[in-house]
């Protein structure tokens, strides 16, 4: 940890306002979603505890405002800040989840194109090469249109939407890397090919995706929020911050605003975060601008 705080990222991190910013809008977002929904005194998906009597009451600070409940109510009662608090909670486990899979098996397609090379590599990159053709949107809510709503096919269409760019990223870095005298050395040592990958390129490929990683999170909120405003992504009973968004809107131009406005400013500030902490990651990490 010392070694960390002495560190030149550290030094460059204490002085990035923008990294600064984008990471302290991560954890505050991460303490929220965890800590947030045992300190309301709500919980907006238990019908029990839900009174019509309260339905459309304004933030509090406006006229006929309850402080029970600060951004107001939706048409079954329900607290708008606790419905966020929930729905946080889906919307960041699809994006990390999601991102995860993608990583994984993006990475592992990658370090076998790459590395092998041959038809398996042809056939993986031409692949790769029709998905990127068309806009991820339109794969994800074709995969939705076709597998039916829930969480996990919500997982299933962005890891088929998500894989592309950890395949290419890492195949072009594992093509580099194994012309390379190391890994010519641990050929000739009579090393198996998957400990070469493992131990030798696998490590040195790994610098780019951490970038993509954290950048995708962001990524994968908004197309699962895109997703669920269309109404093929997570169900009415497991609503994320998009499905919160879509239930507003319905009443949006009625002059119930708070509903639909609350949900979008925490997508903004989520997503506005994860960036401004990626481009610091994109700037440090990248040794051609040191």
């Amino acid at each position: 940890m010392t070694r960390f705080f002495a560190s030149e990222f550290f030094f460059n991190y204490t002085r990035n306002w923008s990294a600064i910013i984008g990471s302290a809008l991560m954890f505050a977002f991460a303490f929220a979603v965890l800590v947030g929904p045992f300190l309301v005194a709500q919980n907006p998906y238990d019908i029990a505890s839900l009174d019509l009597m309260d339905s459309y009451k304004p933030p509090m600070w406006l006229e006929g405002g309850d402080p029970r409940f600060p951004f107001g109510t939706d048409g079954q009662g329900r607290d708008v800040w606790a419905s966020i608090l929930y729905g946080a909670r889906i919307s960041l486990f699809i994006g990390l989840a999601a991102m995860c899979a993608s990583c994984f098996i993006g990475t592992f397609l990658g370090l076998v194109a790459g590395f092998y090379g041959g038809i398996l590599d042809s056939i993986i990159m031409r692949i790769a090469d029709i998905q990127l053709s068309f806009p991820s949107i339109l794969i994800a809510l074709f995969l939705m249109s076709a597998v039916g709503t829930g969480i996990d096919k919500v997982l299933i269409a962005l890891t088929a939407v998500g894989w592309v760019v950890y395949a290419r990223t890492v195949r072009g870095s594992t093509l580099s890397e194994k012309q390379k005298e190391y890994v010519q050395a641990a050929k000739v040592a009579g090393l198996p090919n998957h400990k070469i990958i493992r131990k030798h390129i696998l490590p040195n490929v790994l610098t780019p995706l951490i970038v993509i990683a954290t950048i995708q999170v962001g990524t994968f909120v908004l197309i699962e929020a895109s997703l669920s405003f269309l109404g093929v992504g997570v169900p009415i009973t497991q609503p994320s911050l998009g499905l919160l968004i879509k239930n507003g809107f319905d009443v949006l131009f009625s002059g119930l605003w708070w509903t639909s406005v609350f949900p979008g400013l925490a997508i903004m500030m989520l997503v506005f975060g994860i960036n401004l902490f990626g481009d610091f990651l994109r700037d440090e990490l990248n040794p051609r601008l040191k």
